[in-house]
């Protein structure tokens, strides 16, 4: 069986995700990033960068959450989670890619600002920055949706599983106020019976375990 490293509310939900969208059985491995489980010599050995997630699938070790759902999709094609017209896969790039480049960046540099360096390290004004640059950006997939219901063609697809978290992760830092395709493109996708936890949930998960 494969195995899922992760950890409660970070990109490990995007995993699971693709994992809940292919009916997959997977094991979770919790990782406490607060005990600093992922800098342990043995997770080390999986992922040199610390970072979680990471599937196991026998000998293949893969880490990267978007990584983690393209794997999934392309090793089982018959799920439909990756279409099959050359030309849908490549707006499946393209869209992945501008998730993980011009949305999750600045949303990681508001976390990381706001509460996960020490004080002594953050800077307010490159949370400012970043919320200006994610809101322009995110204005680009706000007109693409306008009359959609999927980034991609007319059902769900790994482009979704990678980015519908990233609403999410918006949503918490209260920046789809002004986006109202975006914002019901969340609401639809955690709608779904396959959509793991919201982060707030897992938050709420931590602090209850």
């Amino acid at each position: 069986m494969m195995k899922l490293y992760g950890f409660g509310p970070t990109r490990s939900l995007r995993a699971l995700w693709g994992l809940k969208e292919l009916g997959l059985e997977c094991e979770f491995v919790p990782v406490n990033l607060p005990a600093g489980e992922h800098r342990r010599e043995d997770f080390l050995a999986l992922n040199p960068a610390g970072k979680v997630p990471v599937l196991v699938d026998g000998d293949l070790v893969i880490p990267e959450s978007a990584a983690i759902v393209l794997y999934l999709a392309e090793k089982y094609p018959e799920k439909g989670l990756m279409p099959a017209s050359l030309a849908q896969r490549a707006q499946i790039y393209r869209w992945i890619m501008f998730a993980v480049t011009e949305l999750e960046q600045p949303l990681w540099r508001i976390t990381k600002h706001t509460f996960l360096l020490p004080e002594h390290k953050r800077i307010a004004q490159d949370i400012d920055l970043a919320r200006e640059e994610f809101t322009a950006m995110a204005s680009v997939l706000e007109c693409h949706m306008e009359g959609r219901q999927f980034v991609v063609g007319d059902r769900v697809t790994v482009a979704d599983c990678v980015t519908a978290y990233l609403m999410d992760w918006a949503n918490e830092q209260h920046l789809l106020e002004s986006l109202p395709n975006l914002a019901a493109y969340l609401r639809r996708m955690y709608a779904r019976p396959t959509a793991p936890q919201r982060i707030a949930e897992a938050f709420a998960s931590i602090r209850a375990a």
